[in-house]
Order: structure tokens, then sequence, then C-alpha cells
């Protein structure tokens, strides 16, 4: 199916823990300045039984009479939403694919990039002024840290375990380090951890913050001048107030990228 479409649009970001979703009931102005963003959302854990309700984020349009495009990085989860979706009878599904962003991805292989990576490099060219570069973090299962340049090109990027990853990997691979719940951490934890666990909250925490800002210093010294940095996902926020006040946090950063790609493919 064409990706092309007539808003309203459900836009879909299927990730590794969790599926975020978006109702857009107009078409963004493509040559606007200012990110659309989602008039209702719906943010589903997988794992839950009952959470293919989708009611609550369509509003008064019906879960039938919008169209659905969807981002995903979980093949799985992927199947099993689309398969609930063909249940409820509906028949305007798209999968994004890099070939339909607007966007030039200066890599060899383009479409073995997460695609949510390359839809906030789309959004991230709505919000950065000409001339500059910007710098996209995602802060989720897994981190990733991108680059576009100063022409709109996404350049790649850099891949780290995410926090809660990294958390289970420790307890995993050692005998006596207990599982951390990094979930439940809304501020940043004290550096000097006086027990076990707090020392493992405070490695996993500030080491994740301190690759961040590494590869931002590294970005930046790359390309020259102050790049805008985004910053999108679960554990964004906390991170986001620790890099500085050029840091700029979008909860639906990816969300705000499938309107646009939609919105240039009418």
């Amino acid at each position: 199916m064409s990706l092309a479409s007539p808003f309203p649009l459900v836009a879909v970001d299927v990730g590794n823990s969790r599926i975020k979703c978006g109702l857009f009931s107009g078409a963004p102005d493509v040559a606007g300045h200012e990110l659309p963003k989602p008039e209702r959302t719906l943010t589903i854990d997988p794992t839950q039984s009952g959470w293919i309700d989708l009611n609550d984020v369509c509003g008064e349009f019906g879960v039938g009479r919008v169209a659905w495009r969807i981002a995903s990085v979980q093949r799985k989860t992927l199947a099993t939403f689309i398969e609930k979706l063909r249940e409820l009878g509906v028949e305007n599904i798209a999968l994004l694919t890099s070939r339909e962003l607007p966007l030039e991805i200066a890599l060899p292989q383009p479409d073995r990039v997460g695609i949510d990576r390359l839809l906030g490099a789309v959004a991230a060219n709505r919000l950065r002024t000409a001339g500059q570069a910007a710098i996209v973090v995602h802060v989720g299962s897994a981190i990733t840290v991108n680059l576009v340049a100063a022409d709109g090109s996404f350049q790649g990027g850099a891949i780290l375990p995410g926090i809660a990853m990294s958390a289970r990997a420790m307890h995993q691979f050692t005998d006596l380090l207990p599982l951390v719940d990094m979930a439940a951490l809304s501020e940043p934890p004290a550096p000097v951890g006086d027990a076990t666990q707090a020392a493992m909250t405070s490695g996993l925490f500030w080491g994740a913050v301190g690759g961040i800002r590494q590869l931002i210093e590294l970005y930046s010294r790359h390309v020259g001048g102050e790049p805008l940095v985004l910053l999108t996902g679960g554990a964004a926020p906390s991170v986001a107030r620790l890099l500085g006040t050029t840091a700029h946090y979008d909860a639906h950063l990816v969300l705000s990228g499938i309107a646009l790609a939609v919105a240039h493919a009418e």
C-alpha cells in the first residue's frame, strides 16, 4: 500500500518495550517550522493482556476510519499489532521504510538503519535552522546518538545499551549483583553509592549520561558550531536536564516524524 493517505492519521511507534500511538486529525504544513503534535496519545505495554484497546487514541473518528502508519523496530510485536488491527476490520495500514522518508540517508545501507532513528532526523530537520547540524538522542531499550549534518542528511551515529538493558546484563552475568529497577528512577542518583545497589544505580545512570555527553561533544567538534540537540524516549527527561540548556526533550519526536513523512508523501 502507498504511504500517501488522507488524514486523520494514527502514527504508531513500535519499540522493543512499548508501543506509542498518536492521533493527527489533519495534515501538518510541510513548509512549517514547528513539529506537529499528536492530539491524543496512547502508550501500550504489549506484555499486558487487553493492550489492544485502541479507541482512546482514535477519539470520535473510530479505529477503522483513520489511516494507520507504523514505524517498528520490533518484528514480533509488530506482527501481533497488525493482526489485531486486521481483526478490528482495519484496512488502511502501511509500514514505513527508509524509502518513504523525506530524508537523505548518507549511509551505504539505509534500509538497515532503525526507522525510529531516521524519523527522529526527519523531525530534527523541521526544527533546526538553515546551516545548523542536529544531534538526536533516543534513550530507550537502547540508547542511540545520531548526527544530522548541516545539509539535513542523516550521517549515522552510535548505539549504546540502554540503562535497563545494562542493569539486566550486570545481574545476569555476575553471581552477586542484584537486578536493579532503573525504570523507577525519576531523579539522578547520588554519584557515590553507599551500598551495592546504590553503586550500581549510580554507575548505570551516570555511565549512560557520560557516554551521551561525550558523543555530543565529539559530534559537535566534527560539525563545528552549535548543533541542535534533541532527546526523546522513556528515560530521556532526567537525562536532558543534565546536558545543559541547549538540549531539548520531546516526548513525541518519532510520532511527529511519522506525521511529517506521511504529509510529504501526499
